[in-house]
């Protein structure tokens, strides 16, 4: 394989690497206000309480 063919796998991977090391680092970076949270955790709460009453 020529030299520039071997460029362009390395070139290739290193984009690859690259692109997933920068969504690892900023996939735990999300802020949710607590407000938010609580109403996430209360509506989970209605969905579960629901769930457990369609299944008696």
């Amino acid at each position: 394989m020529p030299m520039i063919g071997w460029i362009f796998i390395l070139v290739a991977v290193a984009l690859v690497l690259g692109s997933l090391f920068m969504l690892r680092d900023s996939a735990s970076k999300m802020y949710i206000p607590e407000d938010k949270l609580e109403k996430i955790r209360k509506r989970k709460a209605e969905l579960e309480a629901q769930e457990k009453a369609d299944d008696d």
